[in-house]
């Protein structure tokens, strides 16, 4: 993930795991097994949850990147409060989900009525390498071949013209 390539302070929270919505999935602890964990006890809008805003604010950044299960809830309702709290907010909505198309829309225009910015994961891993050059261009080359088709002919044709 870009989180871990980046090394970036990642906090991740579930509201009621022992509830209907599930304990959080393990893929997503095993890939950062550093990051801070808030469990909430059911608060649908983590930013409710002080453990998890002191956790936000321990990070010391003032730039969030957010995504969320639910696009709609989980993301638009901490991304607004966020930006509430004065935090330059980006709303990763291609990390986050819904069932259609329409409510995505409606969660993005919300967001983007009060300055939430949103972007997508592949423009924030560019954002963060800036140059290809960079000591993790070589990681990050890898990460987006590993999970975008496209990227993947692109380095096999690289490493073809190298002789590799």
């Amino acid at each position: 993930t870009l989180a871990k390539v980046y090394k970036l302070p990642t906090i991740i929270t579930t509201s009621a795991s022992d509830g209907p919505n599930g304990p959080i999935m393990p893929i997503v602890t095993n890939l950062l097994p550093d990051a801070t964990i808030v469990h909430r006890p059911g608060e649908i809008n983590a930013w409710d949850n002080k453990d998890f805003v002191t956790a936000v604010k321990n990070t010391g950044r003032k730039k969030l990147l957010i995504a969320g299960i639910s696009t709609e809830v989980c993301l638009a309702f901490a991304a607004l409060s966020a930006k509430e709290d004065g935090y330059d907010v980006y709303a990763v909505i291609d990390a986050s989900g819904t069932w259609n198309k329409i409510v995505e829309d409606a969660a993005i225009a919300r967001m983007v009525q009060v300055g939430i910015k949103p972007i997508t994961w592949v423009a924030v891993g560019a954002e963060l390498l800036g140059d290809w050059r960079s000591e993790l261009g070589q990681e990050h080359a890898q990460l987006m071949g590993d999970h975008l088709p496209f990227s993947a002919n692109n380095i096999s044709g690289y490493l073809a013209a190298k002789g590799q």
